[in-house]
């Protein structure tokens, strides 16, 4: 019923970037989160940054001062710019929100992942 759809990802060089963007549609009563998470190969899933609905952010430390998410409501749609990127930030990255539809109460969903590799 709910799907979420990513887009933006690539290659790009370091010091380069990239802007991500995550589109939510279905039956959607009501949005809360929305975040971005990322998975290395070898290395578990990790939170990258996330947003509730009211706007405010977190982030990880790894990616504090380079990377900003936001969203705009009325698209259903959740950003991650990421400027100033290293190797380090090769992963596939993951969209994700908290969704609440009028037959299921809060539930948390995936977009299909991107992948986003960053060349020396």
């Amino acid at each position: 019923q709910v799907q979420l759809v990513e887009s933006g990802g690539g290659l790009v060089q370091t010091g380069g970037s990239l802007r991500l963007s995550c589109t939510a549609s279905g039956n959607i009563f009501v949005i809360n989160a929305m975040g971005w998470y990322r998975q290395a190969p070898g290395k578990e899933r990790e939170l990258v940054a996330t947003i509730p609905s009211g706007g405010n952010t977190n982030y990880a430390d790894s990616v504090k001062g380079r990377f900003t998410i936001s969203r705009d409501n009325a698209k259903n749609t959740v950003y991650l710019q990421m400027n100033r990127l290293s190797p380090e930030d090769t992963a596939v990255y993951y969209c994700n929100a908290v969704i609440r539809s009028n037959f299921l109460g809060f539930r948390n969903y995936w977009g299909q992942g991107t992948q986003v590799t960053v060349s020396s």
